[in-house]
């Protein structure tokens, strides 16, 4: 889960990271609040749609399983992974 939510914090931040590297070749400041004004909202809008993009062609196109889950269980005292049948 927790890799899940960080490929999505990445997507979204990769517009920003982009302008900060277009802001520092440019050679003007990123830490400063002026070189981003204005920005934001469109780097916001470009964030959102790669991470929500992300998130629907990896709902499209994931592996479906058919048939029953078998969770993880015990059998003449060894571990047995879950698995589908």
């Amino acid at each position: 889960m927790t890799r899940a939510i960080l490929q999505e914090l990445v997507l979204f931040f990769v517009p920003f990271i982009l302008f900060g590297i277009y802001l520092l070749l440019r050679r003007r400041n990123p830490f400063t609040r002026h070189a981003w004004d204005g920005h934001v909202p469109w780097l916001v809008i470009a964030g959102l749609v790669l991470a929500i993009g992300a998130l629907l062609y990896l709902g499209l196109t994931a592996e479906r399983h058919m048939g029953a889950y078998v969770p993880t269980h015990l059998e003449n005292g060894r571990l047995v992974p879950g698995r589908f049948q």
